[in-house]
């Protein structure tokens, strides 16, 4: 068989992407004597040659690697690949012997922040064409581009340069400077103050650092979603659906001006929509995410109630090996200098397939294959009616205010399981909500485009190939059966596509086993987490005790009638509420109060401890942890805990000359912020790993000190706790019984006080 790169030099970009790896297979495996040259960007601890070599064990190169056995493979390797580290942002010296060059390095998204989509999809390939230029080589350049950088129009487009007046040197440079003036915007007080505030409302109860963190999160979103904004509207404002087409366009006017206009040979290679191979290297491969899979999944997973998109609009896919076997036919066949060849790798003229067919085919998948929900049902696949956009966009509106609503609604009831299975409801509709407008954002440009592309040059680049060849290295579109294609080839090898999915663990799953370790904690708080208790119940405990039945039943009215002082300081600060509640022991005499406890509150404290907790502190003392009780609750009130923990940490109270407390903390309370730092100092100064290390909490307060450790875990959680648990996938305990049978919060829930 003829070898048309025979003793090429071949310089690959973007060889880690999903187009540059089936490039460098086919190279490895079809062309014996090229040689290639990799440009690859080192990535964090990985140099450029580490990324090449784990490449070169993922499943695209197995079928060659099989083939010709691992012993040859490496030595092929070794003498046909050079890997050149470097970035399109600044390209070092590159091999002043190349014949060809693949350019297919580019950042495909549509939703990019515009600066970052100009860097990569223009910037880079002028630094490309800049150093082949400074390399004093005179390579073929097969530079990899987009059909859809057509733009929003109307009937065939043709093979040709794109007729535009667009000024790439301006676009670019404006793009570029748009971060600085959008980061200047957003540190504005009309701007900050209001994401100040949101975070403040949201979590005030996890500290003035959880505040903190969460404003400059929401300050760096809104910038960037302001720059994703304004590449959206520049694109469609000059005639592109969205930034990466329009960037891309832009590219390939660089490589126009640059190359094809400095007296060399280009050739500008344009795909649809690339999908999994039909046959090589073999049938169904595919590498992440592409363009149509989030569609597929979330369709088959019922995430997708409706979608806008006309029935009758091409979704015009092609296989991945289809188009690397065009880009190397291209490669083998350069045009004259100073000119530049098209080609059109699309289905959607010969052998189109419509978005009403797509559909049929889905349905038909996974109504033979139906996925499983959390709870083990299977997912009814809906029957899409293809309305209009605006029709859409209304429902989302509707939807979305319900949401809302029920968010707010289900965040201020009692948290028990009831309350977390319909935030676990809401935290999906969320979730599938936002998928669906994400969705729609992005692709509605493309299940609603009229165009369709033509590809005489690609089909006739085909039939040039010789007989021998075509079996082989063809791309013949009119030879794919859809229908085989989807059903049998690509979607059954969707990333992350599970046919069948168990149902999900119950919530007070045990741990089995721990490890054996004397360098971890287990931080335990105690109200809600280990005891089914509360400061208040504490003071009911000790006026019962102390005082009888009537007398105490007159303290307890005033205690009612401050109930909303002490929940109004709750939400405000947990700091605050104890420091309230806690002015009602002035004038008691401590020790007197340390013998109530002893021998008339702890029975009570007693009975209240859940029994998981106590099972699981005594996994972890078993283990070799050292377990640690940390309370906002004053020392006097946890003694009696003393033997089911290494080591307790509890607040004081001040004492006057006499021994009586003031009704003033001695020092401020540990709690939320103050906890995560006493937490990590201790482990500091006593040798602990705090990534190995395990705590369990049960409010949002606790969220910081939670996240100090490397095994967070959530009992009995708040509404806010458990949506931050549910992102975080923390394990969420409902530990209910205690040791008396029972799981009793009292005066807890009347007053919405956790502690």
């Amino acid at each position: 068989m003829s070898d048309p790169l025979k003793n090429a030099h071949v310089l690959v970009t973007g060889a880690t992407g999903f187009v540059g790896q089936a490039v460098v297979e086919k190279l490895l495996s079809a062309y014996p004597t090229t040689r290639i040259a990799l440009l690859v960007r080192p990535r964090g601890a990985l140099t450029a040659q580490d990324r090449v070599t784990k490449m070169l064990k993922k499943p695209v190169f197995g079928t060659w690697r099989e083939r010709v056995g691992a012993e040859t493979a490496d030595a092929e390797v070794a003498r046909r690949i050079t890997v050149i580290a470097g970035d399109l942002g600044d390209v070092p010296a590159l091999p002043t012997d190349l014949t060809h060059v693949v350019h297919s390095a580019s950042t495909v998204s549509f939703d990019l922040p515009i600066d970052e989509a100009f860097a990569a999809n223009v910037g880079g390939p002028v630094s490309l064409y800049e150093a082949l230029e400074a390399s004093g080589a005179d390579p073929h350049v097969v530079h990899v581009s987009t059909c859809y950088v057509a733009g929003l129009r109307k009937g065939m487009t043709e093979e040709r340069s794109l007729e535009h007046s667009v000024d790439r040197v301006v676009e670019t440079t404006r793009a570029l400077r748009a971060r600085d003036s959008v980061e200047a915007a957003s540190r504005r007080p009309q701007v900050l103050d209001k994401i100040v505030a949101k975070a403040r409302a949201a979590h005030r109860r996890a500290g003035a650092q959880a505040v903190a963190q969460a404003a400059e999160q929401a300050r760096k979103a809104w910038v960037n979603d302001q720059l994703v904004a304004a590449g959206r509207t520049r694109a469609t404002s000059l005639g592109w659906p969205d930034v990466y087409t329009f960037t891309k366009a832009l590219g390939e006017r660089v490589a126009e001006d640059l190359w094809a206009g400095g007296g060399h040979r280009l050739s500008i290679v344009r795909p649809t929509i690339i999908e999994s191979s039909l046959e090589h290297p073999f049938p169904g491969w595919i590498d992440g995410f592409k363009v149509a899979d989030p569609l597929i999944a979330a369709y088959g997973r019922g995430m997708l109630p409706e979608f806008p998109g006309l029935a009758d609009t091409i979704l015009d896919v092609i296989p991945v090996d289809h188009v690397v076997n065009a880009i190397l036919a291209a490669a083998a066949s350069p045009p004259p200098q100073r000119e530049a060849q098209y080609f059109q790798v699309a289905s959607g003229r010969r052998n189109p397939l419509r978005f009403t067919t797509i559909l049929g085919l889905l349905r038909g998948y996974f109504q033979k294959h139906p996925l499983t929900d959390d709870d083990g049902s299977f997912v009814q696949v809906p029957n899409w009616t293809f309305p209009n956009g605006p029709a859409v966009q209304r429902s989302l509106r509707r939807r979305q205010m319900a949401v809302d609503l029920a968010d707010t609604v289900v965040g201020k009831l009692p948290a028990n399981d009831t309350t977390r299975e319909w935030i676990s409801g809401v935290y999906k509709a969320k979730r599938d909500l936002g998928t669906l407008r994400k969705f729609t954002d992005l692709y509605q440009a493309y299940t609603q485009t009229e165009v369709v592309f033509d590809d005489a040059n690609t089909r006739a680049l085909h039939e040039a190939l010789p007989e021998d060849r075509r079996a082989e290295h063809g791309f013949d579109v009119t030879a794919i059966d859809w229908t085989y294609y989807l059903q049998e080839v690509h979607v059954p090898k969707v990333p992350g596509l599970m046919r069948t999915r168990g149902p999900k663990a119950p919530p007070n799953t045990r741990v089995k086993s721990l490890p054996q370790r004397e360098d971890v904690l287990a931080v335990f708080d105690l109200h809600g987490t280990v005891a089914a208790a509360s400061l208040i119940e504490h003071y009911v405990w000790v006026e019962l005790a102390a005082k009888g039945v009537v007398p105490a039943l007159k303290g307890l009215g005033g205690m009612v009638a401050s109930s909303g002082t002490y929940l109004q300081a709750e939400w405000r600060d947990r700091g605050d509420f104890i420091r309230s509640f806690m002015r009602r022991y002035a004038g008691v005499d401590e020790a007197e109060l340390r013998e109530v406890i002893a021998t008339k509150v702890t029975p009570s404290l007693r009975a209240r401890l859940l029994v998981d907790a106590t099972e699981r502190i005594a996994q972890h003392r078993a283990a070799g942890h050292r377990t640690v009780l940390v309370s906002g609750q004053i020392d006097v009130f946890v003694e009696p805990l003393a033997d089911m923990f290494d080591v307790i940490v509890a607040g004081e109270m001040e004492k006057d000359a006499t021994g009586g407390w003031t009704g003033h903390l001695a020092t401020s309370p540990l709690v939320d912020e103050a906890r995560a730092s006493w937490l990590r100092r201790y482990a500091r100064d006593e040798g602990m790993d705090l990534a190995g290390s395990y705590a369990y909490g049960d409010t949002y307060a606790d969220r910081p000190w939670l996240e100090v450790v490397g095994k967070a875990n959530v009992v009995n959680p708040d509404a806010s706790l458990y949506r931050f648990a549910r992102e975080k996938r923390w394990p969420v305990h409902s530990w209910t019984t205690t040791a008396e049978g029972r799981f009793s919060p009292i005066l807890r829930s009347f007053m919405g006080v956790r502690r």
